[in-house]
């Protein structure tokens, strides 16, 4: 995992398409875990899949995030 100095400097070494996404869905796991279910360009869409997967899930709870450092990898997250 690489660690950076600065939140500019992860931003410079994210790829184009990383930028773009922002919004993601994130599953709430006890004792304050978290997994990064998927991630979109558009809040709609992630309200959309969120939407879906508390239908087929219920019993799991689902959130829609802004991840302004998006395209890093963080603690918890699945890829």
């Amino acid at each position: 995992m690489l660690i950076f100095k600065s939140t500019f400097q992860a931003f410079k070494y994210m790829t184009y398409s990383d930028r773009l996404k922002r919004w993601a869905v994130v599953r709430l796991l006890a004792k304050m875990r978290r997994v990064t279910v998927a991630r979109f360009v558009k809040e709609s869409d992630a309200d959309g899949f969120a939407h879906a997967l508390r239908r087929l899930e219920p019993q799991a709870t689902f959130i829609v995030v802004f991840d302004p450092r998006s395209g890093q990898q963080h603690e918890g997250d699945r890829y």
